[in-house]
């Protein structure tokens, strides 16, 4: 059985965590109207102490209930597990800031007490009430299952490095069969309403349960799109929306995917630039040597697995580790291990990570409709094998979401410049998971609703991780104010300051 690199794809996967949408959007007054029929009233929540696993300092819990389908409000009812962390100076308090550290399908609930732990500056602590949250389908609200197999959890979410046509015609299977199960699964009945657009809707009753008239936002990775898609349905109930590693405009669509491989792509020539300066792991002692050795030992593990590793899992492996400069050490080694024939990383398998997997792909598979032929997955890793020969005939080839049930309840939301001008996006120049490529497409689908911030550095994640002071002061002063760069700001490199990731809801093997 494959173990390490396997898990390996799914931390990666998740954590854009990448999500797209071309069809127009509902109106703003459409589902601000929903919700106001639907709020609950304030004090609707009672706190209390935060289930067990869940447990931080000053972190409290509830649970929120919602409808099921916000067209039908007096039907079929969900829970979303919600958590606080209160402003210690309630003169200072502006509201409350909202969270999500990524995914789709990872746990928020405990991410207020994982921000104020890594340096979300005091002053923001003082100004809000930190809220996080699992969203639905996801952990301790309501969850789903696609009653995925051990192996099945094991695979991870890339498919096999599809080398030919015919690679990609060997997927299907695998693909309809897990299609298939989320299909006849208990919690089939949630899947036509677990999508980003009904998880903001979530956002707003959230909202009013709170007793706010407006929401302040801080979303990181696929966290990224839920508070673009947030802001666009309730515009005027948006305060201060922090945007960090920017999926594109469509959220975690086919084209989403398929950039990850842009990603690594652009995110590879930092590893590269470390392995040559480290001489100690003996994979080259210049850039161009270390991308020679990704092929050959790609291709090594491609023709003849090692310890259960082959090709894909170590192209997924090291991917994964690209999205942290801490990380870098550990990928070098692992590459140093493959090299030697030494022992490789056997993690065991994380907790929840069939409900992480499974609502994972109720999102990803049901916010957009995905090619549904063999032969346009074909084409596309034809063309991304050679645009992008590191990853993408992985990520181009053929998943799950291509014979997902064909239910839709409404279609995707289409980010646009309606709206105040309350937007701060966040973005790292050489971002594996969230491309900057993608980040600009958003940056114009918002127009004059949105300021950008750029940062010379690789990994994913921004605020409050990267350590970069430029950025990481822009974004506070954002909050704490409400003060924007004046126009879009690049801020320049400051070495020392490893990366990290905002994502925390990736598996990891088990670091990030």
């Amino acid at each position: 059985m494959r173990r390490s690199l396997p898990l390996a794809v799914t931390a990666a996967a998740l954590t854009v965590t990448a999500l797209p949408a071309s069809s127009p959007a509902a109106t703003p007054s459409s589902p601000v109207s929903v919700a106001a029929t639907t709020a609950p009233a304030p004090g609707a929540l009672r706190w209390g102490p935060c289930p067990e696993g869940a447990a931080a300092p000053r972190l409290e819990c509830a649970t929120l209930e919602v409808p099921l389908d916000h067209r039908d409000p007096e039907g079929r009812r969900i829970d979303v597990a919600v958590s606080r962390l209160a402003s210690e100076k309630p003169s200072q308090r502006r509201g409350v800031l909202l969270t999500n550290p990524g995914g789709p399908g990872g746990s928020g609930l405990m991410y207020p007490a994982v921000l104020a732990a890594s340096g979300l500056p005091q002053e923001v602590l003082d100004s809000y009430d930190i809220i996080g949250f699992d969203p639905r389908g996801v952990g301790r609200s309501t969850p789903v299952t696609c009653d995925l197999t051990k192996e099945q959890q094991w695979r991870g979410n890339f498919p096999p490095y599809a080398h030919t046509a015919a690679d990609v015609t060997r997927e299907v299977p695998y693909a309809r069969k897990v299609a298939g199960q989320c299909e006849n699964s208990a919690t089939a009945w949630m899947l036509p309403h677990t999508t980003t657009a009904n998880t903001a809707r979530d956002m707003d009753l959230l909202r009013a349960a709170l007793g706010e008239p407006r929401l302040s936002y801080l979303g990181a990775s696929y966290g990224s799109y839920l508070g673009a898609v947030y802001t666009t349905l309730f515009p005027r109930r948006s305060d201060r929306i922090v945007l960090d590693s920017n999926l594109g405009p469509g959220g975690y669509d086919v084209t989403a995917m398929r950039l990850f491989a842009r990603g690594l792509e652009d995110r590879f020539p930092d590893f590269a630039a470390f392995a040559a300066g480290h001489p100690e792991y003996g994979l080259g002692s210049t850039p161009e040597q270390i991308t020679a050795k990704f092929y050959e030992l790609a291709a090594r593990l491609d023709a003849k697995p090692v310890q259960g590793v082959d090709g894909t899992a170590f192209r997924a492996f090291t991917f994964e580790q690209l999205y942290a400069d801490s990380s870098l050490p550990r990928l070098a080694e692992f590459w140093q291990a493959v090299e030697t024939g030494g022992e490789l990383p056997l993690p065991e398998l994380p907790a929840g990570l069939e409900n992480l997997l499974a609502s994972r792909l109720a999102v990803v598979c049901g916010d957009s409709r995905w090619p549904g032929t063999v032969r346009e997955y074909q084409r596309n890793v034809a063309v991304d094998r050679l645009r992008y020969p590191m990853l993408g005939g992985s990520t181009a080839s053929v998943s799950p979401c291509a014979y997902w049930p064909r239910e839709r309840t409404e279609p995707p939301v289409r980010i646009t410049g309606r709206g105040p001008s309350n937007v701060l996006m966040m973005q790292n120049e050489r971002d594996p998971g969230t491309p900057l490529v993608g980040a600009r497409e958003l940056r114009r689908a918002f127009g004059g609703r949105a300021t950008m911030v750029t940062v010379d550095q690789g990994g994913h994640g921004v605020y409050p991780y990267g350590g970069n002071t430029c950025a990481n002061d822009a974004a506070t002063t954002f909050l704490t104010t409400g003060e924007r760069p004046a126009r879009d700001l690049a801020c320049a490199a400051q070495p020392g300051n490893a990366t990290h990731s905002g994502d925390a809801a990736r598996p990891r093997n088990v670091s990030k």
